[in-house]
């Protein structure tokens, strides 16, 4: 799968969604295998200078889940 608009779609499995647009925000599908490109990390780069990163979980829940990613 290539990156796809979907609106309220589930993403699969080895995907993730980012919203794209400066005033009406679209929501694409995209495969993990583009976090690699040097194009696609420049994007993320740009956005990360311009907005916060916002991830939706309580803070204990990212500490247990950092300590276990570090662990294994």
């Amino acid at each position: 799968m290539s990156t796809t608009h979907l609106p309220n779609a589930t993403v699969p499995k080895g995907h993730f969604a980012v919203y794209v647009g400066e005033t009406q925000k679209k929501r694409f599908v995209v495969p993990f295998s583009y976090l690699k490109h040097p194009s696609f990390q420049n994007l993320l780069n740009q956005a990360e200078e311009q907005f916060v990163f916002t991830i939706p979980c309580s803070e204990e829940s990212l500490v247990d889940l950092t300590c276990n990613l570090w662990s294994s």
